[in-house]
């Protein structure tokens, strides 16, 4: 489905899905920027003090995969009905900042670096 479904697509079913329900009233900035991070805590949960193999195995099971899968899911849903609501171009924005990103962190600088990510700041 990720190479069927645009981002608008993906935008306009998260608006039915929700002004089907009326949650408008629920759903402003605040709110789902707390539902973003709420999510996002509990995608890590999943991943909090494995080692990188132990990691590894858990997307090798499918259960593992599905439960570490349904909460990118719901971070993924909130990101996109946030960016509905305030008509955010994600696909614009993320272009944005990888040229931003790629003149702040270059090549040359950034591959094969063994600093610090604070370092390269």
């Amino acid at each position: 489905m990720d190479s069927e479904a645009t981002l608008d697509d993906l935008k306009k079913t998260v608006k039915k899905f929700c002004e089907d329900r009326d949650w408008d009233q629920y759903h402003n900035a605040k709110d789902l920027a707390i539902g973003i991070i709420t999510e996002s805590s509990e995608l890590l949960e999943h991943f909090r003090f494995k080692s990188e193999k132990e990691i590894e195995e858990m997307f090798k099971d499918s259960r593992k995969k599905s439960e570490i899968s349904e909460e990118m899911a719901d971070v993924f849903y909130f990101l996109l009905r946030l960016a509905q609501k305030y008509d955010i171009d994600l696909g614009s924005e993320l272009s944005k900042k990888i040229a931003h990103n790629e003149k702040k962190y270059p090549v040359e600088k950034s591959r094969g670096s063994n600093k610090k990510y604070t370092e390269l700041l």
